[in-house]
């Protein structure tokens, strides 16, 4: 199993199909959950996948939207009823303050989460870990709408043949890695002079959107983003009237921006399969591939 993998709970758009279910994605990455765009059903989908709510560190949503939010009242009780330990650290638009109170308390239960409201009120960086950081970017779609970056924190890629060649192994290694230096017979050895850098892994998740500058910004270097292919080519003028795009528009932001991998998803539900959509896009980005509910699309390695 992938330690980075996206899990799609839900790939349909405004109404849920037999097939598709409102939206919900589950970003695995190494020992931490983010779920984005809750829709309605996505705690039954969660079962479906086997995921339990102990596993969930962040909530993403992009808008309040019935088809991003509305499974996000179920949610909460599930975290409070299973007794989650952990702080559940939820992000969203603050001009949806009034939506997110009423989810968070939709009904009678017993409280017992620890649930941690994080509103944006402007672009950039709104959380940093250790390893990596979440940036978000304003989407173009009528009402306050987000979306995210998860990018890991660069690095450096050691050199087996450097390191031998200045006489460091064993624990020297991660010694001149957290230093920055090393004293080595009397000779200061740099980390620059064996290692190279290792820029970190990208992800992108762009919902409910034109393109935009914020959707490109978003995408750049992404090693798998996430994009809203609502319609097909044939429906370009519908898209832009209801602020969505078309399979082409998210390849070609694919394209523009060197992701590595694109994953296609809330589809109209006016469309019985999504082959059109996988055609349309691959003739512009061939890495795209069509989301479809509980498959599990790990993240591209690292590149070389």
């Amino acid at each position: 199993m992938s330690s980075r993998e996206l899990i799609v709970l839900g790939s349909s758009s405004q109404v849920p199909t037999r097939y598709r279910n409102h939206n919900a994605y589950f970003l695995r990455w190494d020992d931490f959950g983010l779920l984005f765009d809750p829709g309605e059903g996505t705690q039954r989908q969660m079962i479906y996948a086997g995921l339990a709510a102990s596993q969930i560190h962040h909530v993403l949503i992009t808008h309040f939207h019935g088809d991003h939010a509305l499974g996000l009242a179920g949610l909460v009780q599930r975290i409070s009823l299973d007794k989650v330990e952990q702080r559940v650290h939820i992000h969203y638009p603050a001009s949806g303050q009034v939506y997110f109170d009423r989810l968070r308390h939709a009904t009678i239960f017993v409280d017992n989460s620890k649930i941690e409201a994080h509103p944006i009120r402007e672009e950039g960086v709104i959380w940093e870990e250790e390893n990596f950081t979440i940036e978000a970017r304003r989407l173009d779609h009528g009402v306050d709408t987000y979306g995210y970056r998860l990018k890991e924190r660069d690095g450096r890629r050691m050199s087996p043949e450097r390191l031998a060649a200045a006489g460091i192994r064993g624990p020297a290694v991660k010694e001149i890695l957290s230093r920055g230096f090393l004293q080595i017979e009397g000779r200061e050895v740099r980390l620059e002079e064996v290692s190279d850098p290792r820029p970190g892994q990208v992800f992108a998740f762009v919902m409910d959107s034109r393109p935009c500058k914020g959707a490109d910004s978003l995408a750049a270097n992404a090693d798998m983003l996430v994009c809203e292919a609502t319609y097909q080519e044939s429906e370009r003028r519908e898209a832009w009237e209801h602020q969505h795009m078309t399979a082409a528009q998210a390849a070609t932001i694919a394209k523009v921006a060197g992701a590595r991998l694109l994953v296609l998803t809330h589809f109209s539900q006016r469309y019985p399969d999504v082959e059109g959509h996988l055609q349309e896009a691959r003739q512009i980005f061939p890495d795209s591939v069509a989301a479809a509910d509980l498959r599990h699309f790990p993240v591209p390695k690292r590149q070389p």
